[in-house]
């Protein structure tokens, strides 16, 4: 099929690697622009529109689809189907009509629960044992279009974010390539209007720890905001981010160190596996503690 790509994080790449060796016509690749980004703030590609580079792709970077002129060359492109992954931007319904057979998205879980923005980290931080993902027929509404496929997982209890992004994003690059050479068999199933889950873009503000809080929803956050933004707790005035964590025994007054990073919470207490000082690499918590004293208890 002649198709559009529209993506822009690491999630998408895959997705567009599994396209081109399918043997797919990708008439165009629509990325997010440019964005400033590393110490000097420089202007840095997506990662999608870094791919597509190397694979000698025509790539679109445009701010907007919403003006006349950005939907007539999108239609130009006489594509049968667009694939859309994290692409970043609202599509018009003039761009999401242009292709013959419409625009296919990727959404990283069991729709309806977790429409929206960040459905990855609200899955672990609400402490779901399972998601998965869905090839959606798009539509103007947010992530409201009928599933053409649907593929679940079980989420571990130790599983980041980024453990989870990384196996969706292969999930998401076959079954998109599956619905691609189904497409004509598939029947468009539309989504119940019960279990509807929204996952509002992560707030840097959720990210500090609250000790006082139950050692299950401690856990989640951390494996939640794991890469990124990191959930983090203040040690010695250095704000430190803990990246994995496993519940644990032990029961004190909220922010208690137990020992070997074990922190008591309002209920139980979690082990830290794994955390980040400022300025330095992620390192397992031995080697943090061969470098730092944990107080008897944390703020």
């Amino acid at each position: 099929m002649r198709l559009v790509f529209m993506g822009t994080p690491e999630f998408s790449v895959a997705a567009l690697d599994a396209l081109v060796r399918a043997g797919h016509e990708i008439a165009a690749v629509y990325t997010q622009p440019p964005r400033p980004a590393g110490r000097g703030k420089k202007d840095r590609p997506s990662p999608v529109h870094d791919r597509a580079s190397a694979l000698g792709l025509d790539v679109r970077h445009p701010k907007s689809l919403r003006s006349e002129e950005a939907q007539a060359e999108f239609a130009a492109l006489e594509a049968d189907l667009a694939v859309v992954v994290a692409y970043g931007l609202i599509l018009p319904q003039p761009v999401l009509d242009a292709p013959t057979h419409g625009c296919l998205n990727i959404h990283a879980s069991l729709l309806p629960r977790w429409r929206g923005a960040a459905p990855i980290h609200r899955a672990i931080m609400a402490g779901d044992s399972e998601t998965g993902v869905c090839i959606m027929q798009m539509e103007a509404g947010l992530d409201t279009g009928p599933v053409l496929l649907r593929e679940a997982t079980p989420i571990d209890p130790e599983e980041t974010t980024g453990d989870l992004h990384d196996r969706l994003s292969a999930m998401g690059a076959r079954l998109i390539v599956e619905a691609l050479a189904r497409l004509p068999e598939l029947q468009p199933q539309s989504q119940s209007e019960e279990g509807v889950t929204y996952a509002q873009k992560i707030d840097k503000a959720e990210a500090r720890i609250d000790w006082t809080r139950p050692a299950a929803e401690v856990d989640r956050l951390i494996r939640g905001l794991s890469p990124f933004p990191g959930a983090w707790c203040e040690i010695g005035g250095e704000r430190i981010k803990l990246l994995r964590s496993r519940l644990a025994e032990g029961n004190a007054a909220p922010g208690t160190h137990l020992g070997d990073f074990h922190i008591a919470c309002g209920t139980g207490a979690v082990q830290i596996v794994e955390a980040q000082r400022q300025g330095k690499r992620a390192m397992p918590a031995d080697e943090i503690l061969r470098g730092l004293t944990l107080p008897d208890r944390l703020s």
